[in-house]
């Protein structure tokens, strides 16, 4: 797949995001900005005395001036301290607040994605999205602004002063520190890239480091650590060479900073030092020029430093606006009619389907599924029986055909609306790390004990839940690590029920149970399907047979239909599949301990597998 072209920062747009939310938190940057300049004009009054001090006291010998100088002076501290308090209060809360909001913004953004999004974007990439791009507006709606323009007003003040004390040497200065401001210039140019290919190297490297715990137990199956390790160590390094870069960037400024400082040091010895010879300048004159020279050009360091800051923020502003701009399914949904009362009527007409341009993975699909029947999909693997579910989920469209809810298009109508009834059993039983009774009742928040215990009862999980130390108040684990696949499975069919759903999908609902388990929950899943249109995947066909309809499904196609006994009769692929797993079944009956292994055409993926959606193998 070749490389997506590098997408350039477009300072317009970002500057845009960045007005919006500078807008929004105005308040508190306006008590800020007047803080900050109580604190910059107090941090005059103590080089002011300087001259007074040298000129008027030790020349000549106004010692009555001290009280008078020593007051100024101590009010003008306490003055910047309790500005400088201030302004860390209020800032420091507004550029919290600021970061929390976008984050939760940016959170409920990402996750009304379409679904298509999650499956070609790192999990990780997606957290360095959420928590650590909206880090940097900090130096936005925090000091960095305000700093900046505090940084400014200093320094125009001293220049000022400079220009009155003397202003010839205060042009010789300017030039040289417009020698400053153009290397400066360039330096962020070259470190701008730098910042925001970090952002997006330290995304790929949590991605990676997040797969790879989250399937340790593969890791460590397949022996596979020094891979891992390996990989991780290869972004680890590419992170590196990235801050490093940016090390050297900073550092020549740091170091061309000193050079521009000790060159106006020269210039003020010599120059200042011939005008006190000359008696332009006294002492007391030449000293409140150093100092305040020291307070023009330590504002424009200061903001080198700050304008470093906001060019992070800005890279991390411009990510943050890439996933922002993306069409939510909510704004799809402004478009589309409401729908209530579903009553389950699920219709696909003549769906064709494809993951991969040119690589169509349904070809012409078309049944009926009326309300409260059972449609069962059997196939082998790859055969597109998952992406049939994904469609009547509607986390994918069809690139032609339709499918119709109650006679309604899928596409016509508002997504929210029509998920509020759907039910499912996922064939990989994901379970939050919480407790049991908080995983039940996760599609019915409200739902009381009495409720989850009877749904638990009902999928046969209420013996298991009770056997634990803290019953339903067990911690589950990180997707339900603690559990067997079994209690995992007995807990997401539990939750199903509970959830009450017109519409239930069922993807291998029973592929963690051995044959006594699946008996035992049988019913249950028989009261869940029960006035419910439901929609299953099976491998075990003998837990079909009750269903009203099967499919079944080979490349793409439907190529029989019909229920159990009319596909044994018809003798052909489902009579097939059926015979070969009796088959397999009584062997293991028979022959517990040898190992028997499904037909090469149930075990590998069809030829169009390989280019499908790894969804649908």
């Amino acid at each position: 797949m070749a490389a997506k072209e590098k997408r350039k920062l477009k300072l317009s747009n970002v500057w845009q995001e960045a007005r919006a939310l500078i807008w929004t938190h105005r308040s508190r940057l306006k008590v800020g900005l007047s803080l900050m300049l109580i604190n910059r004009l107090a941090g005059l009054v103590l080089p002011a005395t300087s001259k007074f001090l040298i000129d008027e006291v030790v020349g000549n010998q106004r010692s009555d001036l001290l009280p008078t100088l020593a007051l100024w002076v101590g009010v003008a501290t306490l003055i910047q301290a309790g500005s400088a308090f201030g302004l860390a209060q209020v800032l420091g809360v507004a550029a919290q607040r600021a970061i929390t909001e976008m984050r939760k913004v940016v959170q409920q953004h990402v996750t009304r994605l379409p679904v298509a999004y999650f499956d070609s974007t790192k999990t990780g990439i997606l957290i360095s999205r959420i928590m650590t791009d909206a880090e940097g507006i900090r130096n936005l709606v925090g000091t960095g602004l305000v700093q900046l323009s505090g940084g400014f007003v200093t320094s125009a003040i001293a220049m000022v002063v400079l220009f009155y004390l003397n202003w010839s040497l205060t042009l010789i200065t300017l030039v040289v520190l417009a020698a400053f401001a153009v290397v400066m210039a360039y330096a962020f140019t070259y470190l701008r890239p730098v910042f925001r290919e970090r952002s997006k190297i330290y995304a790929e490297v949590t991605g990676r480091l997040t797969e790879s715990l989250a399937g340790v137990r593969i890791v460590k199956a397949y022996t596979a650590e020094r891979r891992e390790n390996y990989a991780f160590a290869k972004g680890a390094h590419k992170l590196f060479r990235n801050v490093a870069q940016a090390i050297t960037g900073i550092s020549f400024i740091t170091a061309f900073t000193t050079v521009i400082v000790g060159v106006i040091g020269v210039i003020m010895i010599q120059v200042g030092g011939q005008a006190m010879v000359t008696g332009e300048m006294t002492l007391g004159d030449f000293v409140l020029y150093l100092m305040f020279t020291g307070l023009m050009v330590s504002p424009l360091v200061q903001i080198a430093s700050i304008s470093t800051q906001v060019s992070e923020a800005f890279a991390g502003l411009d990510r943050i606006r890439e996933i922002r701009t993306m069409a939510t399914e909510d704004d799809q949904d402004l478009e589309r009619r409401p729908l209530s009362n579903v009553e389950g009527h699920v219709t696909f007409e003549d769906v064709w389907f494809e993951y991969n341009d040119g690589v169509p993975v349904l070809k012409g699909v078309s049944f009926d599924a009326p309300p409260g029947s059972t449609t069962a999909l059997v196939g082998s693997s790859g055969s597109g029986k998952s992406t049939i579910i994904s469609l009547v989920m509607a986390f994918n469209r069809p690139q032609s055909g339709r499918v119709l809810v109650d006679g309604n298009d899928l596409i016509e109508v508002r997504l929210r609306d029509y998920r509020s009834s759907l039910g499912v059993v996922m064939q990989e039983n994901f379970l939050f790390d919480g407790t049991i009774a908080e995983n039940i009742k996760f599609g019915k928040p409200h739902a009381t004990s009495e409720q989850i215990q009877q749904v638990s009862k009902i999928a046969h999980a209420d013996d298991f839940i009770n056997g634990f130390e803290n019953g339903y108040a067990t911690i589950v684990g990180e997707r339900g690590v603690k559990l067997s696949g079994g209690q995992r499975q007995r807990i997401s069919i539990a939750r199903a029920i509970l959830a009450d759903p017109r519409i239930l999908i069922l993807d291998e609902a029973t592929s963690s149970l051995d044959s006594e388990s699946e008996a035992m929950i049988q019913d249950g899943l028989n009261a869940l399907r029960r006035g419910r249109t439901t929609f299953v995947i099976a491998h075990r066909l003998s837990t079909i047979q009750s269903a009203d309809q099967i499919l079944v499904v080979e490349d793409g196609r439907i190529v029989e239909r019909g229920t159990h006994e009319e596909l044994l009769a018809r003798d052909g692929r489902y009579r097939e599949l059926h015979d070969k797993q009796y088959r397999i079944e009584r062997n293991r009956f028979i022959n517990p301990g040898e190992d028997f292994t499904p037909a090469p055409e149930e075990a590998a993926p069809s030829s169009h597998a390989s280019s499908a959606s790894p969804r649908n193998l």
